[in-house]
């Protein structure tokens, strides 16, 4: 799917683009373009820009993982939405896959976690471990399907893997999710994740952006579930 068709918002300073499961957002070892290089092309392209053109990342996502990407168009727009993830002053409501209705079927939950560069995982550790980072989220069962339940996860904060490991932690590994303990992987890599809304202030104008996101994949669960994430 081209980028134009992925585009959730677009001004003179930013644009919000919904990622594809398995995408690289940034470049790494594996060469495979990443998304930032061809939201760069789009703008290229789109705008006759001749030249390097500017791109800003300002946050990222999980390969295997889909949902909403920030980018920022201009230096002054990076500065500031830097800024404005570094307060926590963003909401991120992510949406989950898992095969296990969690118990409680919502709550808040508080670990710390540390990550191992090994094998590139993060493990819940006992808080007075110094190297392990504190890690909040809320949780909550909205859907259901014969096999599957879906959860709205929303971030208080930001660690690695930190959706991956702690659902994982209380015995609701997400769907596809080999790493964290899923038995199975999903047919085309993919992990049932997905950035699904964000809301924040405008780094310039000041109006409040308020986005959701539809999964864009062709996995039949998230067919079944997607209208209850854009409801």
């Amino acid at each position: 799917m081209p980028i134009n068709e992925r585009i959730l918002f677009e001004d003179n300073h930013l644009i919000i683009v919904n990622k594809l499961a398995g995408e690289l957002v940034q470049g790494d070892f594996t060469g495979d373009k990443p998304l930032l290089e061809k939201v760069r092309d789009y703008i290229r392209d789109t705008y006759n820009k001749p030249g390097n053109v500017f791109c800003g990342l300002v946050h990222r996502l999980d390969r295997p993982t889909s949902g909403i990407v920030v980018f920022a168009k201009t230096s002054k727009a990076l500065s500031r939405m830097n800024k404005i993830f570094e307060k926590r002053e963003v909401r991120k409501i992510y949406y989950a896959i898992v095969q296990h209705k969690p118990d409680p079927p919502e709550g808040h939950l508080v670990h710390y976690l540390k990550k191992e560069a090994k094998n590139n995982k993060s493990y819940p550790r006992p808080a007075s471990d110094k190297n392990a980072k504190k890690a909040e989220l809320t949780y909550k069962l909205i859907a259901d399907s014969q096999r599957y339940f879906l959860l709205e996860v929303e971030l208080h904060t930001g660690r690695h893997h930190q959706i991956r490991a702690q659902l994982a932690a209380i015995g609701c590994p997400i769907k596809g999710d080999l790493k964290y303990g899923f038995d199975r992987s999903n047919h085309d890599a993919s992990i049932s994740l997905h950035a699904g809304c964000i809301q924040f202030e405008h780094p310039v104008g000041g109006e409040n952006i308020d986005l959701v996101a539809a999964n864009p994949g062709e996995d039949a669960i998230w067919r079944i579930f997607n209208p209850k994430i854009i409801a």
